[in-house]
C-alpha cells in the first residue's frame, strides 16, 4: 500500500489525483502531518509526501530502522514539478515509484541513486538475494573498474559491464558458500524442494528436515524457489507453515501427475496413502531438473516427513520486441523496459542504431545486415537457450512481417518467450492519412521473395472481391516494379477510379511524406520500398483532405443520398 500525505490545498489536489488514479494501491492519511507520516510509515510499503524534502527528512529521521525494513519515500513539491526519490530507492522501490508518479502528474522524476544515475542495473534491484561486499562491487562497477561474473548456474540476468578477469567478482550460485573478499554473491531461486508428510507432522520436523538436507548438500536456503507436494497435502499445516517461514510458495500437483514422474526411490506407502509411489522426489522433479538430494526422511522416530531437492536452472528469456515505425515517441514503454532488461540484443544493424542509446552498459550486441532474418532468429534462440535474457528487435510490430515468426519457428518450450507489440507501419500511415482503417482491412506484402506471386495475387483478388481496405507493404523496388501496377489493376476491377489511395513514405520519421490520391491517378513509379500504400474500399471517402473509411456501410448510403 502507498500512503499519501499532504499539508496544503495544492498538495491535496495532486494527492487526490494520485488517489483517483490508483484507488487500489493508495491510502490517504489525514490529520496533523507528523502523525500522518508516523502512521503511514508503520503501515505502508511506500509513501508519497506532497511536502518539502527538508520537512520529510526531519519527519522520517526518527522512524528509520534499516535499508531493508524502511518503506520507500517519494516527495512531490507543491508545484507538482518534481517527484523526488528520497528514501529506499532500490529496496523500497522509491526510484520506480518516482517515475510512475512523474508520469501520472507530469512531474520530473529525480533519482540520485548512483547506479540509476549512470544507468547500471543495481545488484540489489535484480530480484535476487545478494550478500557479501555489495557496496564494494557496486562502487567498482560505477568507477569503471573490472568486475568478473562467475555464473555457476544459468540465470537470465540484465546487462552488467563485466570482464573475464578482475579483482572484484559477482558470483551467481546456489551453493552454501561465504562471499570472499571483494565479492558479491547472488542467490538465484534454482532449488525446488519436494516434501511429503504424514498427517499432523509438526512444522519443526518438516522445516528442520529441509534445512538439514540443504545444509548437508552444501546448498543455500536462499536459493529455494518453492516447496512442492501432492494435492492431498495442500492444507497440511506443517508443510504450509514451513513454506511460509521459508518465504516461498507451496506448489501442489495431483497424484496422477506425480505418478507419471520417473523417480529413483518409489515406495508403496505413499501409493497406498495418496495414490502415487512418490511424493517428495516426484514433486521436486515434475518440472524437470537435476536431483541433488534423493528422498530423505526426517530424524524423528517414527519419521513423519520426507524431502528431496532438485536444481531447476533458470530458463533463458527471449523478448521479441517491436520498435514501432521509427519515431522515438512511438516506441512503447514496455519495449524500452525489455531493451534495458536484455543482456543480449539481436537485430538488423539499422534498427540497432535507432535504439543503441537506450541500452544499458554491458549489453552484448549481435547485429547483421539485410537478408539475414533466419540467421538472426536462430542466433537469438540459441543465446536464450544458454540462459541469457535476449531481446530480438524488429521494426513496427515484431509479429507483422518481422522477426517473431522466424524466431518462434526456431524456439521450443525450453525457453520463455515474451512478445512486445509495436506500432505497425500500417497504423502509423493510417494515423497520418486520417482514418482509412475504420472498417475491415488487410495488409498484404507484394514482395515475392518469400511468397510466390500466384499466392499474393490470389490474396489481392480475394480482398478486392470482398471490398476490404488494403494496405500494401513492400510495394515496389528496383527489381520488382510490376507487382504494384498488377495489384492496383486487380483492385480496379472492383473499385471506381475515384477510390481514395493514401501514400505514406517513412511514416513518423524526420523525412516523412504523405499524399492522398485516387486509384485511377496513382503513379506506381512514385512508390518505393519505404512506402506504405493504402487503398480504400467502396465506402472510403476524401473528407477535407483526409482519408476516411466509415465503420459501417449505412454511412455510405446516407452520403450517396445527399449527393
Amino acid at each position: 500500500m502507498i500512503g499519501l500525505i499532504s499539508a496544503t490545498a495544492a498538495g491535496a489536489a495532486a494527492r487526490d489525483r494520485l488517489a483517483a488514479a490508483w484507488p487500489d494501491r493508495t491510502r490517504v492519511y489525514e490529520g496533523p502531518v507528523q502523525d500522518a507520516v508516523r502512521t503511514a510509515f508503520a503501515q505502508c510499503e511506500q509513501l508519497v509526501c506532497f511536502l518539502a524534502t527538508g520537512a520529510v527528512v526531519r519527519l522520517v529521521a526518527p522512524l528509520l530502522s534499516g535499508k531493508t525494513e524502511d518503506p520507500g519515500v517519494v516527495c512531490v513539491d507543491e508545484g507538482g514539478r518534481f517527484a523526488v526519490s528520497l528514501l529506499g530507492g532500490h529496496a523500497g522501490g522509491a526510484n520506480e515509484l518516482a517515475r510512475e508518479v512523474g508520469d501520472l502528474l507530469g512531474a520530473e522524476p529525480v533519482v540520485t541513486t548512483a547506479t540509476d544515475a549512470v544507468d547500471l542495473a543495481g545488484l540489489d534491484t535484480l530480484g535476487l538475494p545478494v550478500e557479501g561486499d555489495v557496496a564494494g562491487v557496486s562502487r567498482a562497477l560505477l568507477d569503471g573498474e573490472a568486475v568478473a561474473l562467475r555464473a555457476e548456474v544459468a540465470w537470465p540476468l540484465p546487462p552488467l559491464p563485466v570482464a573475464e578477469e578482475a579483482s572484484y567478482t559477482i558470483r551467481l550460485t546456489d551453493r552454501l558458500v561465504a562471499a570472499a573478499e571483494r565479492q558479491a554473491v547472488l542467490r538465484p531461486p534454482t532449488l525446488v524442494v519436494g516434501v511429503g508428510a504424514s498427517k499432523g507432522a509438526p512444522v519443526e520436523e518438516v522445516l528442520g528436515l529441509v534445512e538439514d538436507a540443504l545444509r548437508d548438500a552444501g546448498l543455500s536456503v536462499a536459493s529455494v524457489a518453492e516447496l512442492a507436494t501432492v494435492d492431498a497435502k495442500a492444507e497440511e499445516a506443517g508443510i504450509v507453515e514451513a513454506a511460509r517461514r521459508l518465504g516461498v510458495p507451496l506448489v501442489t500437483y495431483s497424484a496422477g501427475e506425480l505418478a507419471g514422474v520417473d523417480v529413483p526411490n518409489p515406495s508403496d506407502a505413499p501409493l497406498a496413502a495418496v495414490g502415487t509411489p512418490s511424493v517428495a522426489e516426484a514433486a521436486a522433479l515434475v518440472g524437470g531438473g537435476e536431483l541433488l538430494v534423493p528422498k530423505r526422511k526426517s530424524a524423528a522416530s517414527p519419521a513423519m516427513a520426507t524431502c528431496a531437492v532438485v536444481r531447476r536452472p533458470g530458463r533463458g528469456r527471449l523478448a521479441v520486441v517491436g520498435l514501432g515505425p521509427g519515431a522515438r515517441d512511438l516506441l512503447t514503454p514496455r519495449a524500452k523496459a525489455e531493451l534495458r532488461r536484455a543482456s543480449v540484443l539481436v537485430g538488423l544493424d539499422q534498427y540497432v542504431d535507432q535504439i543503441r542509446d537506450l541500452l544499458r552498459p554491458g549489453t552484448r550486441i549481435l547485429e547483421s545486415g539485410l537478408g539475414a532474418e533466419e540467421e538472426r532468429a536462430r542466433t537469438a534462440v540459441e543465446e536464450a537457450r544458454t540462459g541469457q535474457a535476449v531481446a530480438l528487435i524488429g521494426s513496427g510490430d515484431a509479429g507483422v512481417y518481422a522477426m517473431a515468426s522466424p524466431a518462434l519457428a526456431e524456439a521450443s518450450d525450453d525457453i520463455d518467450v515474451v512478445g512486445v507489440p509495436g506500432v505497425t507501419a500500417a497504423l502509423a500511415a493510417g494515423a497520418i492519412l486520417g482514418a482509412p482503417l475504420g472498417h475491415d482491412h488487410v495488409s498484404i506484402s507484394l514482395s515475392d521473395l518469400h511468397t510466390p506471386w500466384e499466392v499474393i495475387e490470389r490474396r489481392v483478388r480475394a480482398a478486392a472481391e470482398a471490398d476490404i481496405v488494403v494496405t500494401f507493404y513492400n510495394p515496389r523496388s528496383r527489381g520488382r516494379d510490376w507487382q504494384l501496377p498488377k495489384a492496383l489493376g486487380i483492385l480496379a476491377e472492383h473499385r471506381a477510379p475515384r477510390t481514395p489511395v493514401g501514400v505514406v513514405r517513412n511514416a513518423s520519421r524526420p523525412d516523412e511524406s504523405s499524399r492522398l490520391t485516387t486509384l485511377g491517378a496513382l503513379d506506381p513509379a512514385t512508390v518505393d520500398m519505404m512506402t506504405v500504400v493504402t487503398v480504400g474500399n467502396t465506402a472510403t471517402r476524401d473528407i477535407a483532405g483526409r482519408m476516411v473509411t466509415p465503420r459501417g456501410y449505412r454511412w455510405q448510403s446516407a452520403q450517396e443520398g445527399s449527393e
